[in-house]
């Protein structure tokens, strides 16, 4: 399939990658192209960004999570009947796994989807250094897939010369360059960037910020790059990977989904991914919703910042008794990271306030200084599950500063490359919760398993 396609990448986290992929999405819509973005690794907030901007849901692709083909696979259904694809890297362009290994990089989806890769270089400071720089990205891997650079905040006096320079001494194009923009900038927080819905006026900041792209950036030759990209071709379907792809409820079943500023961190391919098994997906807010939807089969309580709103979720205390006494009778229920803490019969806010929460697990979730448990694991079984004995290893990863005395024991997370590794979620027969972050195309045993105990739970019961 012809996926016309481009990568943008940096040599470290904080270059501007998400900026100028956004403002680069803002001008390929004014130009209105039909664009399909991704993002390399497990973030959920990019995406957001992404979303806002081509009004369509943005995508994730892990090669930690998926194999080459089946990431491939997802690039092609996600990517089809587009105009172009666009993809944001993750940190160092090389930086993977481990800490010492690529899997995982940007470096690796390039080199797995055979993509051209632009890599932005924050510029402050830098003049002829910047051929040394570039110089090294280039040749560090003997195919690096860069094929063109993009200097971020540097002046317009000096690119015509460091253009000129960097395209006589390397093989790669200067596409532009992006000037200091004050105000453009996204603000961080302790998971990351912060919201779109949180940033004032963000539609007008990314349109002012794309009208520079159009004057500083070579639009056309990141396009012609773009078109540059291979045929992709697909090894393999899903279902010759693990035949749970294949799996489909006996009717459909009606799955609430947690969804609110408080649980908003989504992979939307979960979401395809039970759709495709069976599932009806019902949204409800444990902030605003004073109960649960009628006739649900299951719940799924996802990550996002409910110690931000701590004070609303306790006083919303009929959800927390709805909730509480739906799982108290059976209903099955997966919960990650900050679903996980909702669950808890206290939670902290971020000055160390105590709030009454839902009161499955008992025990208080805290705040810590620092990340405790972070990046990609590998979890195992420990005890049966979801009426399963052994899902199969199955891919996850955590990212949280908050804790708990309570993490439960019926897995083991083991760290990738490393002898680390700890006991975590609490599981039995209609119950799945902890702090791992799952994405279901890395194993959809979980996926199928949830929705087989969600069938048992409704009965057989007609929709």
């Amino acid at each position: 399939m012809k996926i016309p396609r481009i990568l943008f990448a940096a040599g470290s986290s904080g270059s501007g990658k998400t900026l100028i992929t956004c403002g680069f999405l803002q001008v390929l819509v004014n130009r209105q192209k039909k664009v399909a973005s991704f993002k390399c690794g497990p973030d959920y907030i990019d995406p957001m960004f992404h979303s806002r901007v081509i009004g369509t849901k943005s995508r994730n692709l892990d090669t930690f999570f998926t194999s080459r083909e089946l990431t491939r696979y997802l690039l092609e259904m996600n990517g089809a009947d587009c105009d172009i694809a666009v993809m944001e890297g993750v940190m160092g362009y090389y930086d993977g796994v481990g800490g010492n290994t690529s899997q995982a990089s940007a470096y690796d989806l390039a080199d797995t989807t055979d993509t051209p890769v632009i890599l932005i270089v924050n510029s402050k400071g830098m003049s002829v250094s910047l051929a040394a720089y570039v110089k090294g990205f280039l040749e560090y891997k003997k195919n690096s897939h860069i094929k063109g650079v993009i200097f971020n905040q540097m002046s317009p006096m000096l690119y015509p010369r460091m253009k000129a320079l960097v395209e006589e001494s390397l093989p790669v194009r200067v596409l532009g360059y992006v000037p200091k923009v004050e105000d453009c900038t996204i603000e961080s927080r302790h998971l990351g960037l912060i919201l779109p819905e949180e940033i004032s006026g963000l539609q007008e900041k990314l349109l002012r910020l794309s009208k520079i792209l159009e004057e500083t950036l070579d639009i056309e030759g990141i396009l012609s790059l773009a078109e540059e990209a291979v045929d992709l071709s697909v090894a393999k379907i899903p279902e010759e990977e693990n035949e749970a792809f294949s799996y489909h409820t006996e009717y459909p079943l009606r799955i609430g989904v947690a969804k609110d500023e408080a649980f908003c961190f989504f992979y939307e391919d979960n979401f395809q991914l039970l759709r495709k098994m069976g599932a009806e997906l019902v949204w409800f807010s444990p902030v605003h919703d004073q109960k649960l939807p009628e006739n649900l089969d299951g719940m799924l309580l996802y990550g996002g910042y409910p110690e931000l709103y701590t004070k609303e979720l306790e006083a919303n205390e009929e959800m927390r008794h709805s909730i509480n006494t739906a799982i108290k009778g059976g209903m099955p229920c997966l919960a990650e990271c900050g679903g996980f803490l909702y669950l808890h019969e206290e939670l902290e806010d971020m000055e160390g306030g105590v709030h009454k929460m839902a009161g499955i697990f008992p025990g208080k979730a805290y705040r810590t200084s620092k990340l405790g448990r972070f990046g990609y694991i590998h979890l195992s079984q420990q005890k049966d599950v979801l009426g399963k004995e052994n899902m199969g290893k199955i891919p996850a990863h955590e990212f949280h500063y908050f804790d708990s005395p309570n993490c439960g024991n019926d897995f083991y997370a083991q760290k990738p490359g490393s002898m680390r590794g700890w006991n975590c979620i609490h599981g039995n027969q209609r119950l799945m919760a902890g702090f791992p972050h799952f994405y279901y195309y890395g194993n959809p045993e979980v996926a199928k398993a949830f929705l087989m105990q969600c069938s048992e739970y409704s009965g057989g019961r007609t929709k």
